[in-house]
């Protein structure tokens, strides 16, 4: 008992430890994705040495309870903003509000063959934006029953895991696949018109992993997130960002992202929304996120049923809401040379589109 609570401790204080340091190896950037399995282990650690320090008063046990105290400390500070115990990073919005944009992200899974419960799923939450991830041809040909409702769509189907797919009922005007780091890892970025037409833009996102089979480090990951975080930073319009990020919410590199982008998480103070692995509860955490400009006020977040994916879908309701008239005033005065300033050539995909107003 003694040396399985002390091997069990030191694991735990090794991975607690391990990211603080910078280093991009996929064995250091795991440990962030663990850190509410951790503290749920620290805490049955505490558990258990809190038990035998009143059956035997051992010196070494009370280490073992402050050991585990220590792991507690360490993990806390990071989890902490997304549980329900935290403030609210993002107003929630009236339930009388009607005008919505409503988001659903979904990471199929390619070899997944359940096509009908994503369906019923689309049919049942009527998104308002639809995104695949890892979709290939097979996927939208088995989707095309959606084509009625979504008269809008950017089709980018990939067999290696990285295909994408968007379905949108809002007016599509303008829309850019890019490959920002990579070949062959797209991302998708388009400027639609909602139902009250104001202009909003999303980027839909899908990184590589640092895993041992993917990518040895975490750099093509983080430096997507920063690339688009830096030409996001200077937006002109409400803005959304959407995907798998294959990274947690909580680690260093998403909380760079949202620094540098200015974007908010309406997870904070929500909770976890663990979206990934929908087999196993155990080992779960999130991994598919939802990101916006300071505009939007919270209707629903919600994770979705099982549709056969390892991935849950996540389900995201925003409410526009509109910046002062001076505000307003200021930024149309600006706007002609911000955009001339920040647009880029559609031809390439190297570059986060920011799409010009009045393109030629």
């Amino acid at each position: 008992m003694t040396y399985g609570l002390s091997s069990l401790l030191a694991m735990l204080l090794v991975v607690s430890i391990l990211p603080f340091s910078y280093s991009q190896h996929y064995l250091i950037r795991s440990c962030d994705f663990v850190r509410l399995q951790v503290v749920y282990l620290a805490c049955a650690s505490l558990i258990a040495a809190s038990y035998l320090i009143s059956r035997t008063g051992s010196a070494l046990y009370i280490g073992c309870a402050l050991a585990s105290i220590v792991v507690l400390l360490l993990q806390v500070g990071w989890i902490y903003p997304y549980t329900r115990l935290a403030n609210k990073e993002v107003a929630s919005s009236n339930k009388s509000d009607k005008h919505s944009i409503r988001i659903m992200s979904a990471n199929v899974l390619m070899s997944n063959t359940e096509y009908d419960q994503l369906v019923a799923l689309v049919k049942t939450h009527q998104p308002d934006l639809l995104i695949t991830l890892e979709s290939d041809q097979t996927w939208q040909n088995k989707l095309s029953s959606l084509e009625q409702e979504y008269p809008y769509r950017v089709y980018c189907p990939k067999d290696n895991r990285y295909g994408m797919h968007l379905y949108s009922k809002f007016k599509i005007k303008q829309q850019q696949v890019c490959e920002l780091i990579e070949s062959d890892i797209p991302s998708i970025h388009i400027l639609f018109e909602d139902a009250d037409g104001v202009e909003v833009q999303g980027h839909f996102i899908h990184p590589a992993p640092p895993s041992p089979t993917e990518e040895d480090s975490s750099r093509p990951r983080d430096t997507e997130l920063i690339i688009l975080a830096k030409a996001l930073k200077n937006r002109l319009r409400p803005c959304i960002v959407a995907g798998d990020l294959n990274d947690v919410a909580w680690s260093r590199s998403t909380r760079l992202f949202m620094r540098i982008s200015g974007l908010l998480d309406p997870r904070k103070g929500r909770g976890f929304f663990n979206t990934f692995h929908a087999s196993y509860f155990f080992m779960r955490w999130p991994l598919d996120h939802l990101f916006h400009s300071n505009e939007f006020s919270v209707k629903r977040i919600e994770r979705l049923a099982k549709y056969g994916s390892d991935h849950f879908a996540l389900l995201t309701e925003l409410v526009y809401h509109p910046d002062s008239d001076n505000q307003k005033q200021q930024e149309q005065i600006d706007k002609e040379k911000a955009v001339d300033e920040l647009k880029m050539p559609s031809a390439s995909k190297q570059q986060v589109p920011m799409f010009d107003t009045n393109p030629q």
